[in-house]
């Protein structure tokens, strides 16, 4: 059976889950509506102080934010593992994932799938709408094509760093508070780095490269020329850290014990 029929079968049943609790999850939709909008006041409250932010419109931030929105939508959708730690090794169920002849990530990220965060691109897609028609903003023939490369890239470079620190509970099974804290530090992709210290915009760029989920691939619809570089570097880093992500999970997976070791 191949992988394409397998996670059509999840998406399946998973649909067949959630419908039957529908209430639930039109409250997790207007929660995650609800988020968002902070953030957008947030935005908007920074900017009643001042009409520009390192340079930066409030409208452009704007825009930033609303593409931030649709890669981090695919992340939440398909790699929503957060709680790897306590659940599948503290409480050991990967016991139960290597006994399936079917790659380990692979089975994880479809049991941990949370479809209903797609939503998040229609939000994104929607405030960076608004935003660019305020900037006058115009489409040429290959944005479409170069959105979805740099939104494929970001959402590559989200999960890409937190599968990578998942991996470290297949050398260490206690409990730590990284996933909570890295949450945090990704949301500084938000807002244009230089307005950051020079030392958060490297760690932002080449370490934690979440700049790379937001302002860097946004600036080039924001026609920012010298962020352009950064711009068209976005796929690359996120075949890059997701491969490295892979490569730790595998080394790490030989490296596990099983629960009752």
């Amino acid at each position: 059976m191949s992988y394409v029929s397998i996670f059509m079968q999840y998406v399946g049943q998973y649909m067949k889950t959630r419908l039957t609790y529908r209430s639930d999850m039109v409250v997790e939709l207007l929660s995650d509506l609800l988020f968002q909008a902070v953030n957008l006041v947030f935005i908007l409250v920074v900017f009643g102080h001042t009409k520009l932010l390192s340079g930066w419109s409030k409208d452009e931030i704007i825009f930033i934010y609303g593409f931030f929105l649709v890669p981090f939508a695919f992340f939440s959708t398909f790699f929503n593992i957060w709680d790897f730690n306590e659940r599948y090794i503290v409480k050991g169920e990967l016991d139960r994932i290597l006994t399936r002849p079917i790659h380990s990530l692979f089975q994880v990220i479809l049991e941990r799938m949370e479809l209903e965060s797609m939503f998040g691109v229609i939000t994104g897609l929607v405030v960076m709408f608004y935003a660019g028609n305020n900037l006058g903003l115009t489409i040429d023939w290959y944005d479409p094509i170069l959105f979805l490369l740099f939104v494929l890239g970001g959402a590559l470079v989200y999960a890409g760093i937190f599968i990578s620190l998942a991996t470290v509970s297949f050398w260490s099974d206690s409990r730590t508070a990284i996933m909570p804290m890295m949450y945090n530090i990704g949301n500084f992709g938000r807002y244009p780095v230089d307005i950051y210290h020079q030392v958060i915009r490297y760690v932002l760029t080449w370490i934690l490269p979440f700049a790379f989920v937001g302002v860097y691939p946004a600036a080039f619809f924001l026609n920012k020329t010298e962020w352009y570089g950064y711009a068209f570097l976005t796929p690359f880093m996120g075949i890059f850290f997701f491969g490295l992500s892979i490569f730790l999970w595998n080394v790490g997976v030989t490296k596990y014990r099983g629960a009752g070791s």
